[in-house]
């Protein structure tokens, strides 16, 4: 008796209760983004709005709606929620970046205009602001005198407190310390340097300098630095401390040459974070500083200018040629800080403990 063997069709749905769903291709959030950017600037146009910004947030709307209505159609309401989530990160990401590359698309458009080794090598002294010439030379060299001044104070301090907090702290010191180093994270730069004003030029009766600038920078930087580095701290397992310890190392040399190295990544991070976030400060130095044209190579004596002062002068006088400066400058502010940035990476790889398979 012969039996015939027929075949079912296959259904792209799933059975209830089977382990396979269906499944979006990998192509389908890439299309749904091109789909939302076109149905932005179709929905800008048709409503007369001529905002890119506009038709940005259309588009990021409609493919967050759009992402989730097709794969609660095709993969279920929880897989959807899921993609939701990862697109709501996405277009939180595009919209952080995209500013931030525009800014810097501006500023070396518009930089390079007047961006060469004249620029970098000579200073305003004998120019008129508002005329053509002219450097910014005297500002950058005030500006890394005043800088490093600043993180040779508060990187130490920050550091050996972030140690003290992390491996000896405990009781109303380290409570103490501990608070006002949250009160310090939040005070503007204005204050800090109306403090070395009121202390350090009217009690003492010091004048303005570059150093009197890099101690409020230094005020600053100060409570960056310590949350950091005790973040970075207290990501080293306790298993290497109590190895080093067990091996009859001091707990002074166990943090030396056990812990610090093994955090130095995380905290030259938070180093160069506090170094740029002190970089483009103006109030202090206005303050302090007070700025001035000529080269000033002495940061403890005598009015010293700095980058972004120079900007801040120059873009007020407003002609073409101060514009033009005031970009250029920026633009070397900019550098000087990925610069930085650079360089401190290397340091944290040259030191980071060496690992093998």
């Amino acid at each position: 008796m012969s039996h015939a063997i027929q075949e079912r069709p296959v259904s792209a749905a799933p059975r209830r209760g089977s382990l396979s769903h269906a499944r979006l291709p990998r192509w389908t959030p890439a299309a749904i983004a091109a789909g939302s950017i076109a149905g932005g600037i179709g929905i800008g146009l048709a409503a007369g709005w001529h905002s890119k910004v506009q038709w940005g947030l259309i588009a990021a709307l409609l493919f967050v709606l759009v992402t989730f209505a097709v794969t609660t159609k095709v993969e279920g309401r929880r897989q959807a929620k899921d993609r939701v989530a990862t697109s709501l990160i996405w277009v939180s990401f595009v919209l952080a970046v995209v500013p931030l590359l525009s800014l810097a698309w501006v500023t070396i458009s518009k930089g390079m205009d007047v961006l060469d080794g004249y620029f970098l090598t000579h200073s305003m002294n004998g120019v008129l602001d508002a005329e053509a010439g002219g450097g910014v030379y005297h500002a950058l060299l005030g500006t890394i005198e005043q800088v490093g001044i600043a993180t040779l104070i508060a990187a130490p301090i920050g550091l050996l407190t972030a140690v003290y907090l992390v491996e000896y702290g405990g009781g109303k010191l380290a409570q103490a310390v501990t608070f006002f180093v949250d009160v310090m994270t939040g005070i503007p730069s204005i204050v800090a340097g109306l403090f070395i004003l009121a202390t350090w030029n009217l009690m003492l009766g010091f004048g303005p300098s570059g150093f009197a600038g890099a101690m409020a920078l230094a005020i600053l930087m100060m409570p960056v630095v310590v949350r950091s580095t005790e973040e970075m701290l207290k990501l080293v397992p306790n298993e290497l401390r109590e190895a080093s310890l067990a091996l009859g190392i001091p707990k002074w040399r166990t943090i030396l040459k056990v812990v610090l190295p093994t955090a130095i990544g995380g905290i030259t991070t938070g180093v160069m974070l506090a170094v740029a976030r002190i970089t483009g400060e103006t109030a202090p130095v206005l303050l302090l500083v007070f700025g001035t044209k000529l080269i000033n190579p002495n940061p403890f004596e005598g009015a010293q200018s700095s980058l972004p002062l120079y900007v801040y002068e120059q873009y007020a006088v407003g002609t073409d040629a101060a514009v033009a400066r005031a970009w250029a400058a920026a633009l070397v502010l900019i550098a000087f800080v990925m610069i930085l940035n650079l360089v401190a990476r290397g340091i944290a790889r040259w030191k980071a403990p060496k690992t093998s398979r």
